[in-house]
């Protein structure tokens, strides 16, 4: 596994919002949809997903950029430089020439040095315990889930089923994207006796919502006023994906002015949420309005003059 840096193109100072743009591009890109014919193409999708694992969760990037963990997330072994006194001094490096002489020589470090070190299956070149060759590992599997904005919002669980057969529980994480694979590690085919199973490619899928439009963690709506609210200002009420809330608004507000609703958009990561932006459209009585009318002709003939 290449670097997640690396895979996604961005550098190790690059902000959450330069991560998630980085990872939708190749994801984009490269999903198996769109390249069914190109091999290579499936290989960077699961390589982009994995590295997005990394960098798209604030706690492993750290523990990737501290050492704890590698490109698959996996905690790095550590204590090779002082083990056991290895190197005779220079830089605690292994000192394979010394360990060769003493196994040719019967110096003390017989034949089984890596298998002490290392364990049974790197003297059996691979192998198991007594020299047997592990099973392959089972094949992984893939699969969509088509969930809603408010699915989202609620982090919601849904039921699954996978190629398998198997059913499963899939809880929505926070701050999943359109098009983001999710692996479930260990629910993909069989491997067979004493091997380890594939996983799961879990790649949601954002239902298009009639009433919001979604930048990120942020949603964006356009709200009704009518026109006396617009003029003198009042309360009107905006549909979030939790249900509506009210929210005041000046007096002279115009068409097209955007207001914020902090927090009412969709879960973040970090447990934040995002926020709400309602843009303003004044909609005019149904029907003949005298009063109105009269008014709107006065007022043109005032600016005539």
């Amino acid at each position: 596994m290449r670097n997640p840096y690396d895979v996604l193109g961005v550098a190790k100072g690059a902000s959450e919002a330069e991560i998630k743009k980085a990872y939708r591009k190749l994801a984009k890109d490269f999903h198996p949809d769109r390249n069914k014919n190109d091999a290579k193409a499936k290989d960077r999708f699961a390589e982009a997903n994995s590295a997005y694992e990394i960098l798209g969760d604030s706690e492993k990037r750290k523990q990737f950029d501290r050492g704890e963990i590698d490109a698959e997330g996996k905690p790095r072994a550590t204590g090779f430089e002082g083990f056991g006194g290895f190197g005779g001094g220079r830089g605690g490096n292994f000192d394979f020439e010394n360990m060769a002489r003493a196994q040719r020589g019967g110096g003390g470090m017989g034949e089984d040095i890596f298998s002490h070190i290392f364990g049974e299956a790197f003297r059996a070149g691979g192998a198991g315990p007594g020299g047997q060759r592990q099973a392959a590992r089972g094949e992984d599997v893939a699969a969509e889930l088509l969930v809603t904005l408010e699915q989202v919002a609620s982090e919601e669980k849904l039921r699954l089923a996978l190629p398998t057969g198997r059913e499963v529980d899939v809880v929505i994480p926070r701050g999943v994207v359109d098009g983001q694979t999710i692996r479930l590690r260990g629910l993909g085919q069989s491997g067979g006796l004493r091997a380890e199973p594939g996983d799961a490619l879990l790649t949601i899928r954002i239902r298009q919502h009639p009433r919001f439009t979604v930048e990120g963690a942020d949603l964006r709506t356009s709200v009704d006023v009518p026109l006396e609210d617009a003029v003198l200002g009042g309360t009107i009420r905006v549909p979030t994906l939790t249900g509506a809330v009210e929210m005041k608004i000046p007096a002279m507000t115009s068409s097209g002015r955007t207001f914020r609703l902090r927090g009412k958009g969709l879960p973040k990561k970090d447990g934040t949420r995002g926020d709400l932006f309602a843009t303003t459209a004044i909609v005019l009585p149904e029907g003949e309005d005298a009063a109105l009318t009269e008014f709107a002709r006065g007022r043109r003939a005032a600016n005539a003059a």
